[in-house]
Parts: structure tokens; sequence; C-alpha cells
């Protein structure tokens, strides 16, 4: 008995298995009573951003396209103030006085660096006691600051004149003379923003392993090319860090333009920053629409210093 057995379509087996997804396991009340406490904790601070940092910036620029009387009513105007921003010679004036201002105070950051790798000497006698003198501006009150530097720049009875004398040199009017006035304010600027570099650099040292010194020492290196082999390029993301903070600062400095100048010196308008000008517009001219404009061009600069230095330091800052 012969069974006939058709070869022309071949057996198939069910190979189509697809599997089952796999469900996604339900959040527990436990899960979800943690996402409400942290929202819960961060609702306060979101409405602090927002009214307090977010809400202004809209107001602001809502108030940079009108026109302020005397008394506090305003009217739509446009582009009016943004025109007259660019034909004002005072703003330009302001500008150029806070670039001279902020590039002055850069100079706290390399000076900032070499008293952070001198007072990074465990074995040093008074090492606390440096630490603090360098520190103690930062924790001052900028009035006092001022005042104090006011009294020590007087062009007729101030200690810096009197060094001065004792060399044969006649000391300038420091504060009221236009070509040294701003110079003046950034030097103090430095003396109060060395102690906060220093702290930041300093901690930046104490994290470089000892490793690359000792190896470095045995090659023979001294202590100056391990500070700038080692030291420097390992200190580069504080150092970044320590600038965008100091350019921010300088650019919107007033304190010790209000307090050391005044509105009466012959020498204001050759050392008003920006934020002054903003102040004298808004709060002695009354003119509330024009401070907004001039504060809003102050933010946007601001903005574009600050991306130009992130944008920069991927060519000079190296992350370990």
């Amino acid at each position: 008995m012969s069974v006939s057995v058709d070869k022309s379509e071949p057996a198939t087996v069910a190979t189509d298995y697809r599997p089952t997804p796999a469900r996604r396991p339900r959040r527990s009340g436990v899960h979800r009573g943690e996402a409400w406490w942290a929202l819960a904790m961060l609702v306060p601070t979101l409405v602090g951003l927002g009214v307090f940092s977010l809400w202004p910036i809209f107001q602001t620029l809502y108030y940079s396209f009108t026109t302020w009387g005397a008394f506090g009513g305003h009217e739509w105007s446009g582009l009016e103030n943004y025109r007259s921003l660019l034909s004002d010679s005072e703003l330009l004036q302001a500008l150029l006085n806070t670039v001279i201002f902020t590039a002055v105070t850069l100079s706290s950051v390399p000076l900032a660096i070499v008293v952070a790798a001198l007072l990074n000497r465990p074995g040093m006698r008074g090492l606390a006691v440096y630490r603090t003198l360098y520190f103690l501006p930062v924790v001052t009150l900028p009035a006092s600051v001022a005042l104090m530097w006011k009294l020590l720049l007087s062009g007729d009875y101030g200690i810096v004149n009197w060094l001065l004398s004792l060399l044969h040199i006649d000391g300038p009017y420091w504060l009221s003379n236009p070509s040294t006035a701003i110079y003046a304010l950034a030097a103090v600027s430095v003396w109060s923003s060395v102690g906060y570099n220093m702290v930041i650099l300093l901690a930046g040292i104490q994290t470089i392993p000892r490793d690359y010194y000792e190896a470095a020492e045995l090659d023979g290196a001294g202590k100056i090319r391990q500070f700038m082999a080692i030291t420097v390029p390992l200190l580069t993301p504080s150092i970044f860090f320590v600038t965008v903070i100091t350019v921010i600062n300088s650019l919107q400095a007033f304190d010790l333009v209000f307090l050391m100048i005044g509105v009466n010196n012959p020498a204001l308008d050759h050392s008003q920053t920006i934020v002054y000008l903003f102040y004298k517009t808004g709060f002695i001219d009354h003119d509330g629409g024009y401070a907004a404009a001039i504060a809003f061009v102050l933010m946007l600069a601001i903005l574009v210093f600050t991306a130009f230095q992130f944008r920069l330091q991927k060519r000079w800052v190296h992350y370990v």
C-alpha cells in the first residue's frame, strides 16, 4: 500500500509569534505621594521666580514702549524710546564707562588666581588670618566700602595722596577728575571682588590631585612651571565661573557710583554706569518709559556677553 505525499507545497509551521507588550507598572500611592511632595516643594520657588523675576521682565518690556508723564501716567509710544537710545550721547558715554569699569574689574581674576595659589600652603603661618583679611571686603557692606574709599581717595586729605606726596608726587582729585574717576571706581571694585574670587579659585586648586605636582617635581619642574602647566590649565573651569560672575556684576555696577560720585560731581558724565543712568532717568528725571528701555537694553547686553563667554569656553576651558 502506497501513500502519496504532495511535495509541491512544503508543510508550514505557525511562526507568527508576537510577544505581548509588557504592562507598565502602575504608580503606587507612595510614588504619587512623592511626586506631589516634590511639586509642593517647588511651588514656592516657581511662584517667587515668576513674580519677582519673570513678571518684571515682561513688565519692563511693556513699559519700554511707553512714555511716562511727570505724575506717573503713561501712554503707548511704540519704538520711540529705542529710537532715542540710538542717538543718546549720554547713553553711549555711560556704555563706554561701563566697558572700562568692567575691563579694569576683570583684572581681579588673575590677581585672585595668584593670591589663591599663595594661600594654598598648609604649613604657612597665619594662613587663616590672611584668608580672612582677603575675604573681609566681601562681607563688608557696600556703603561702608564706598564711604571708606571716598575718604582714602580724597584729593585734599586722603591717605592715598599723602602716600604719593612722600614720593614727591602730586596726587589728583581722584573722584572729581573726569579722567581718573572711572578708574578709581574700578580699582575699588577690584579690591572688593578679589576675596570672593579667591575663595572660589582656592576651592578649585584644592581639588587638583597632588600626583600631578609630584610627577612634575620628579621631572625637575619648578614652582612657577608647575603653576603655569598644571594649576592654571586645571583651574580653568573655576576661572571661567568667576569671570562670568565678575562680568555680570560689573555691568550692573551702581552703588559705588551712587555713593562715591554723587549727582553734583563734575566727573559724573565720565563715571556713571548704565545702571546709574537708568536710576537717574527713572527716579530723578521721572521718565519711566525711557528708563525701562535702558534696563531692557542692559539685560540684552548681559545675555549677549554671557552667551559669548559660554561660546568661547570650549576653546580654553579644560574639564577633567
